[in-house]
């Protein structure tokens, strides 16, 4: 009995063993969570530490003030600064310390109102007296820095000090464009809050913007006043290709034209409504070789510093009269780069690209001829498509050089013929034409549906109209480009404005190197290409933009907008130099030249070839590109072209452009009259 009692109370070893292992298994269960726990603890002390450190002094105790991060700067390539923040302050009221410094109210009072003009010894007592425990009042917003030095220095002074409380400064930046208007578009400009809204403000304000640092003060466990601070990240600088000097000559050479049409139209009809000089009147600067912009101008403009008034548009009369949308209607209108947001038919400077994709593909040699007899009749259309040489019976026998140098619109017809729909549509796309250029700007329009299909252009008089740059769509920015492709031997290259980004300090970030989107022409097309434009400024539409002493090449345009028969011109030069080692294309487009001052005649290229040939004589030199002329030759050159430029120039009309996404335009408003004539 007591055997079996014993038997009984032996310990089960089986179970014993068992919860062995069932707590081990828990223990060790425990110990990975915790190494588990501590890792992420680590983690996330490691990648988002500040970011918690933050959230948590925020919500201590006492109380925390924003230190504002600085807007990086915007540089020109020469390290003029376009773009920067300056340091202002708001002037702070704490009616609770001030309250309880009953004797120094009026001292604090008085030093405060001769400081500041525009704070009242009213406003003060007001807040004093409604507002007794309150410790945040603004009384001034965005005093410069220099008065609140001056205040802070009159606080110190032997009649004061020690007896000004409960005032307090809170510092904040604003933005300030030393250039004023200059590349206003371009540039953009920063709203409060640091919101970029139109421009590279806008594009890059993510990378000008920092981060906010804070003060933190809170009582500690032993009731104790402690204060943290972290401080604030400034943005970073942004450094561009633009250069100020010579995005000034092209503002300057903008404007001297606007206001010499202006003011010559004016003088001449006192009667007549006013001319503003141009409806649009907008140039682009490259360096052919790497995509880089050295200048985006247009006109008119507007002053970055001050950027929604409109004063300079419209009298008070007028102004008072327009709704709030109207007027944003209308500043959207300013603001709108006209380089890259507005759409038009390119005219005769698409030629060289018809050009270069017979010679490319081999359909044409070079040494081919034509006849012009003042137009053609092409299959489907009952007109006669003309040529600017029509009334006078046509060019003749033309070279492709000539028929360029002309601007022969039947011998361009007779070339598309042989070139065909299908390698046509397959080169407008390799040059980019119906494509985004992927410039580094927001609000480049697009012209995916404004240009024709292959299935399109097998229509004749499609395929015709297109060859001289009719009946399609393009940007400044988008023809820019794929010119610079026909002259630096095929490289389409993505144009650009920002070329480095660097901290703060000054230190590289990062470096933005040209990117080349694909090969279009080869050398030897090129090369040819390149003679054929020269002979166009030294023979031809072209001899306007010519500089003596120095080797240029380009074309001119002169489009017809819609609605045909309206006399609304377009009119264009893209040139560049030297023509044996391109340097830099200058592209230049006058949007209906005087505003219906010149009626009947503005289809006349000649005036964007004034602006250019002003541009050109003053950026070569700059840009160190040598003239081949001795002085007495330059001297005589000087002279030659003064009396030139006061010489009547006899262009003809034109068969081109209308403007905006509407071109999309019926072939059968073709218009019949010619391109421009020397």
């Amino acid at each position: 009995m007591a055997e079996n009692k014993r038997r009984r109370l032996k310990p089960n070893n089986k179970i014993l063993k068992r919860m062995q292992r069932k707590l081990w298994l828990v223990f060790g269960v425990v110990c990975i969570l915790f190494v588990v726990l501590i890792g992420r603890v680590m983690y996330i002390q490691h990648t988002s530490g500040d970011k918690y450190e933050k959230i948590v002094l925020s919500q201590q105790d006492y109380n925390s003030t924003t230190i504002p991060f600085q807007r990086g700067n915007i540089v020109d390539a020469r390290g003029t600064v376009l773009a920067t923040s300056v340091d202002v302050y708001n002037v702070i009221l704490d009616c609770k310390v001030l309250n309880a410094n009953e004797d120094y109210i009026a001292s604090t009072i008085n030093a405060v109102t001769s400081s500041f003009s525009e704070i009242e010894s009213e406003t003060i007592k007001t807040q004093l007296s409604e507002n007794a425990t309150s410790q945040y009042y603004v009384l001034a917003k965005k005093v410069s820095y220099e008065e609140m030095a001056s205040f802070q220095e009159l606080k110190e002074s032997e009649e004061y000090k020690g007896k000004v409380f409960g005032i307090w400064f809170e510092k904040e930046y604003i933005r300030q464009y030393p250039y004023g208007s200059l590349a206003a578009a371009t540039i953009g400009y920063a709203s409060s809050g640091n919101v970029g809204v139109i421009g590279l403000e806008n594009k890059y304000s993510s990378v000008l913007n920092g981060v906010n640092g804070r003060t933190y003060g809170y009582l500690n466990s032993d009731s104790n006043l402690e204060q943290t601070t972290i401080d604030a990240t400034n943005g970073n600088n942004i450094v561009l290709s633009l250069d100020v000097n010579i995005q000034t000559i092209v503002e300057d050479a903008i404007k001297q034209w606007n206001d010499e049409t202006m003011n010559q139209w004016n003088a001449e009809n006192p009667d007549e409504p006013e001319s503003f000089g141009s409806l649009h009147t907008a140039v682009l600067v490259m360096n052919p070789n790497n995509g880089e912009i050295y200048a985006m101008a247009q006109y008119p403009t507007f002053d970055l510093n001050n950027p929604r008034d409109l004063s300079s548009f419209f009298t008070e009369e007028q102004l008072a009269e327009m709704s709030t949308d109207d007027k944003m209607d209308e500043l959207n209108k300013i603001w709108q780069n006209f380089c890259i947001t507005y759409t038009y038919e390119p005219g005769s400077t698409f030629k060289p690209f018809t050009v270069a994709m017979g010679l490319e593909t081999g359909v044409l040699s070079g040494n081919e001829t034509y006849y012009c007899d003042g137009g053609e009749m092409v299959t489907g259309y009952p007109k006669i498509v003309k040529c600017v040489a029509y009334r006078k019976g046509g060019h003749g026998t033309q070279t492709i050089a000539e028929a360029l140098s002309n601007s022969c619109n039947d011998a361009l017809m007779q070339m598309v013929r042989v070139i065909g729909p299908e390698t046509f549509a397959k080169y407008q796309s390799i040059f980019g034409f119906g494509q985004k250029t992927g410039i580094d700007l927001t609000g480049e329009a697009s012209t995916a549906g404004l240009i024709y299909s292959e299935e399109d252009l097998n229509s004749a008089i499609n395929l015709a109209t297109n060859s001289f740059g009719q009946n399609f769509n393009t940007t400044m920015v988008q023809l820019g480009s794929a010119f610079c492709s026909l002259i630096n031997g095929g490289y389409l290259y993505e144009p650009h404005l920002v070329t480095k980004i660097t901290d703060s300090n000054g230190n590289t970030v990062e470096e933005i190197e040209p990117t080349v989107l694909k090969r279009t022409i080869s050398d030897e097309t090129g090369e040819l290409i390149k003679s054929y434009l020269e002979y166009v400024v030294s023979d031809g539409t072209g001899k306007t933009a010519g500089v003596d002493g120095y080797r240029i090449g380009g074309k001119t345009g002169t489009a017809e907008k819609l609605p045909r028969g309206n006399h609304k011109y377009l009119v264009s030069f893209i040139g560049f130099a030297p023509v044996d080692d391109p340097q830099v294309v200058v592209y230049v487009i006058v949007d209906e030249p005087g505003v219906g001052a010149y009626g009947d005649n503005q289809a006349h290229s000649s005036f964007a070839q004034q602006i250019c040939h002003n541009i050109f004589e003053q950026i070569l030199p700059y840009l160190g590109v040598e003239s081949s002329l001795t002085e007495e030759e330059e001297e005589e050159a000087a002279a030659a072209l003064t009396e030139a430029a006061q010489a009547p120039v006899d262009e003809g009309g034109t068969e081109d452009t209308p403007e905006g996404e509407e071109s999309t335009a019926d072939p059968s408003e073709t218009p019949e009259v010619e391109e421009e004539s020397n």
